[in-house]
């Protein structure tokens, strides 16, 4: 399990998986991958057939001509007020769609093209890879994977287009935004599973949607279940905006190392005896 977090969680997530690896955890060969917003991204490139160690050194190189976006404090003052005034998630869901379609976000097309320069394929793996998103409309979530018709680069652009930075996605006539708007990391969609692993940049919940932290306590009680979070150093080293590209590389090298720390705690999980 993938979850949201940005340019940084991209970089971090792979920096930790790169490192697990490296002490013989290795989590690419999973029965389910579940993407949500950066672990989108993340689950399509792990799931590519390239060595995760190539993804992590990806990662070190500089930001080149990408520009820092910002979730803007009116940005973020409309998602709160959509939120906390929302009685149900599907109603904040619904209430965030209509901030998400309203916004002036550049073009829909420019931005699938980004996302899929950053696919090492855009061909659904033949591994069980789920890619989350959010019908702007109704407030519905989607679980898009290769039997879905959808192409993989369409649906991870979906998962990452968080309302009020980048546009929603077309798909099938229907506009969809960033699958973190259901749950940072959709932990729950693991349920049945023996063995989980989420690694989630972030936490907790935002306002009546429950956060990857109470989702694995609920996974817990009928799976093994490890949640791995960015440490003290790693929080450091991402910075306050997660969509700094020039934190991308400090972001990765934290995950990595960070690996080191975490290592014993999900082979428990994952290794079978």
């Amino acid at each position: 399990m993938l979850g949201g977090g940005g340019v940084t969680g991209v970089a971090w997530e792979l920096g930790v998986l790169a490192g697990l690896a490296e002490r013989g955890v290795d989590l690419a060969g999973a029965d389910l991958v579940v993407g949500t917003s950066a672990g989108s991204v993340v689950g399509a490139q792990l799931t590519s057939g390239r060595p995760v160690a190539e993804l992590y050194q990806a990662q070190l190189a500089g930001p080149g001509q990408e520009v820092a976006r910002r979730l803007g404090g009116r940005t973020l003052a409309g998602m709160f007020w959509a939120v906390m005034r929302a009685p149900t998630p599907l109603a904040a869901r619904q209430r965030l769609g209509r901030l998400a379609v309203a916004a002036r976000t550049g073009s829909e097309d420019e931005r699938k093209a980004i996302i899929a320069s950053r696919l090492p394929s855009t061909g659904w793996p033949e591994q069980k890879l789920v890619i989350t998103a959010v019908d702007t409309a109704t407030g519905e979530p989607a679980f898009f994977d290769r039997d879905s018709g959808v192409p993989l680069a369409d649906a991870v652009a979906a998962s990452c287009a968080v309302p009020g930075v980048w546009p929603p996605v077309t798909i099938n006539g229907r506009r969809w935004m960033d699958g973190g708007m259901r749950s940072a990391a959709n932990a729950d969609l693991a349920d049945g599973y023996d063995r989980v692993v989420v690694i989630a940049p972030l936490t907790r919940g935002f306002g009546p949607m429950v956060g990857a932290a109470k989702q694995v306590a609920a996974l817990a009680e009928r799976s093994r279940v490890v949640l791995v979070a960015p440490d003290k150093q790693a929080k450091a080293a991402i910075g306050r905006n997660v969509l700094d590209p020039a934190r991308r590389a400090p972001a990765a090298r934290a995950g990595h190392a960070q690996s080191a720390t975490v290592a014993a705690a999900v082979a428990e999980v994952w290794h079978v005896r």
